[in-house]
């Protein structure tokens, strides 16, 4: 397992534009630190000559406190500023690395990780581990200058006495290294079974009508009692871990300092030192007490908050940006074609696509049919690169896809999914997603989409915000945004997967002609269960199991009186 300051300098990197702040931090927390010893360095004359002999004047050690105590809040409150500046500033460049690789990672973390892990990895863990981590820090930085700075006036005092004190920090090291240990492992099981509750409350939000239909309340409670049962017990673990930091070391604390006590004790006895001296050397001892007993307790937060940050490092480090070439055309002619294109999810399963050859030429209308599973959409989330073929190769414009730019490669397809994603923006804004906003471009696109009557009766029309994936639109209003915002694109080629699938009839007629226009010169992929929405493709592509089985013309396929004509008869059969 990797130190704490290996596992710091991990993270070191993020904090390099707070370098002004972390150096005021550490002058606040060196300033704060030698004003300690300073209490008992005023203490020694004000005992043997200021009830004594009256050799001090008498403002004089009530205004050195004052100005002491001043000092010290002072540069306390620099020191906390100045870290806090660094570590949020170290946040926000860590936010927007972890972001923007979210972004542009290979598309298979959204396979391996969950929306509320990333979710929780980069909106509140960051956040947490950071904030524990400032206050861990700041007094393992002020404490450790503490130490030193009153160890420094102890060896000035009576050195013999404080060698003492020496012996008890090399056991003091061990016990916190042993424990801080376990409880790393149990922190990063915790991350693991919050990940895993968020996971089961986040799928009951999504399908909370499916929960409801089926009554499975009850059995959805037990799901999340079990998670956090789980979490609890390994939280009450981690408590038990990080409790025991302190009392251990603090008894170790306690029988140095009474040793330590009893041989001064004895020294003053025999006349080896002043009242004055006496009472200063008892007093920063005490002191003493205070930063170890917090530098005893700060191996808890310092593990925890490590552990919440580093993963979101683990995320950027572990995450590849997705690869692809230099081959970046502003706009591609849609030439399209797989070669023994091999597709399996797994290396153990069937193949979703299985040695998948064929040629669309540019500006053709391909219709994919097919039963359920037949490797429909994999077939189209293949051309932009949204997952990748097992063996085989796939071109456009005979180019293979890896050679072209990944960004430049889907500038050139629009799709129009039955899956409808929005954002929580205006009209005008989702219209355009990833372009600047031409408002009469928009009002285009929404006329061929059969939307803008209803855009422009909204109360801000273009400007109206959407909703939370658009839950202030009905399906049908949602899908023929979607279709607008393919329109405005402007791709040369269209991927269309049920893309009339929720409207009325008179908005799919709409629509349909509205995309018949669409794709007049442009090359497009059609996926539809009614048969009767591609009657007039150029080509029909009938697969099954992963396999291209049929293709030819609608009426080429019906003679045929295959798996076609058989998927076509029962849909029109009364």
């Amino acid at each position: 397992m990797a130190s704490i300051t290996q596992r710091l300098a991990r993270i070191a990197p993020y904090l390099k534009s707070g370098r002004r702040a972390l150096a005021l931090a550490g002058l606040g927390a060196v300033v704060g630190a030698s004003t300690e010893p300073m209490i008992p360095a005023l203490l020694q004359p004000l005992l043997d000559q200021g009830f004594t002999a009256r050799a001090l004047p008498l403002w004089s050690i009530p205004l050195a406190l004052i100005a002491l105590f001043f000092v010290r809040g002072l540069a306390g409150f620099v020191a906390q500023y100045g870290l806090a500046s660094a570590a949020q500033n170290g946040v926000l460049q860590l936010r927007q690395d972890m972001f923007e690789r979210l972004l542009r990672a290979e598309p298979g973390l959204y396979t391996t990780h969950t929306a509320s892990q990333l979710t929780n990895t980069l909106v509140y863990e960051v956040q947490q581990g950071t904030t524990q981590l400032i206050g861990a820090l700041l007094t393992l930085l002020k404490d450790s200058l503490t130490l030193l700075a009153l160890l420094g006036y102890l060896l000035w005092l009576n050195w013999p006495l404080t060698l003492f004190v020496g012996l008890l920090f090399p056991t003091l090291a061990l016990v916190m290294r042993t424990l801080g240990r376990r409880l790393h492992r149990l922190t990063v099981l915790g991350q693991g079974a919050t990940d895993d509750l968020a996971y089961v409350v986040e799928e009951n939000v999504l399908a909370w009508r499916i929960v409801r239909l089926h009554d499975a309340g009850a059995q959805q409670a037990a799901r999340f009692a079990d998670k956090a049962r789980l979490l609890r017990r390994l939280l009450l673990k981690s408590v038990v871990a990080a409790a025991t930091i302190t009392p251990v070391t603090q008894m170790l604390a306690a029988f140095a300092l009474s040793a330590v006590i009893a041989v001064a004790l004895w020294q003053a006895g025999a006349g080896g030192s002043s009242v004055g001296s006496f009472v200063a050397f008892i007093t920063a001892m005490l002191l003493l007490v205070q930063p170890i007993k917090h530098l005893s307790d700060v191996m808890a937060p310092i593990t925890r908050g490590l552990a919440a940050v580093e993963r979101s490092v683990d995320l950027i480090e572990q995450s590849p940006f997705e690869a692809g070439g230099t081959h970046a055309p502003a706009r591609a002619e849609g030439r399209i074609e797989l070669h023994d294109v091999v597709l399996r999810y797994r290396a153990d399963a069937e193949p979703a696509l299985a040695s998948l050859s064929l040629r669309i030429e540019r500006g053709e209308t391909v219709a994919l049919v097919g039963p359920s599973g037949a490797g429909k959409s994999s077939l189209v989330n293949l051309l932009p690169r949204f997952i990748e073929p097992s063996a085989g190769q796939i071109r456009l414009d005979g180019r293979p896809l890896r050679d072209w730019d990944t960004r430049a490669l889907r500038r050139q397809f629009a799709l129009v999914s039955q899956d409808v994603v929005l954002f929580n923006d205006s009209v005008a804004a989702n219209v355009a997603l990833g372009d600047d906003v031409d408002e009469p471009r928009v009002r285009e696109a929404l006329r061929a989409a059969n939307l803008l009557d209803f855009v422009n009766a909204l109360p801000q029309g273009l400007q109206t915000l959407v909703g939370h994936n658009g839950s202030q639109l009905s399906g049908g209003q949602r899908q023929r945004l979607a279709i607008a915002r393919a329109v405005y694109k402007d791709a040369p080629i269209l991927i269309l997967d049920e893309a009339t699938s929720a409207l009325d009839a008179e908005s799919e007629r709409a629509v349909q002609d509205a995309l018949e226009r669409l794709m007049q010169g442009r090359t497009t992929l059609v996926i539809a269960h009614r048969l009767a929405t591609i009657e007039h493709a150029d080509r029909v592509l009938v697969l099954d199991g992963g396999r291209l089985v049929e293709q030819g013309s609608h009426a080429e396929l019906l003679v045929r009186a295959g798996l076609y004509a058989r998927l076509h008869a029962m849909q029109f059969r009364n």
